[in-house]
């Protein structure tokens, strides 16, 4: 027995030996990286898939919050718009109350008609640029009183209206595009 091993390798250890094939190694090997190439692809793939995913709904959402910030900002320019006007107006309210007072003084003269006629003519045309700007006349005597549309300065019992009820208007009120720009000033009926 030590001769034989002295002699060189076992019988059996030889054919394992012969039958070693380096191409076919090479083969196994290149079939074994490219699973691992193919398996680190499909892994890789599906990251990528996932951050496509997020940048298509993050832009999505970027999207969707720009839509609103431009709707957003044409509304409030075309809020601007319509109430361009309101604070001029707010300062011609008290000359239309101005020309009612003095549209209740009774003209004894044909001079002070005449000149009543032309405070007359100017008085529509201020009330014809006001209702060019959407300015309304607050509807209050008979009205049920509303906090929003009316400002009560004084209350007083009455036969003719029930509790609750505008029964005087001491001062016009105004709105504009629907707004109120000058309560009514008003008696109300307890």
């Amino acid at each position: 027995m030590t001769t034989d091993k002295q002699n060189g390798p076992e019988p059996e250890e030889v054919l394992e030996e012969k039958d070693f094939d380096p191409k076919q190694t090479e083969t196994v090997e290149a079939e074994e990286v490219s699973n691992v190439e193919f398996v680190e692809e499909t892994s890789e793939g599906t990251d990528l898939q996932k951050e496509i995913d997020a940048l298509k709904a993050s832009e999505l959402r970027i999207r969707a919050d720009f839509d609103n910030f431009r709707r957003r900002t044409n509304e409030e320019n075309a809020k601007r718009v319509k109430f361009a006007s309101q604070s001029v107006i707010e300062k011609l309210i008290p000359l239309i109350d101005n020309f009612e007072r003095a549209l209740q003084v009774e003209a004894t003269s044909d001079d002070a008609k005449q000149i009543q006629a032309g405070v007359d003519m100017i008085h529509r045309q201020l009330l014809d640029v006001l209702n060019g700007e959407n300015v309304e006349v607050i509807e209050a005597v008979g009205q049920p009183f509303d906090p929003n549309y009316h400002q009560a300065v004084m209350q007083e019992p009455s036969d003719e209206f029930e509790s609750g009820i505008v029964t005087m208007e001491l001062q016009k009120g105004y709105t504009m595009h629907g707004r109120v720009i000058r309560p009514s000033m008003v008696k109300v009926s307890e």
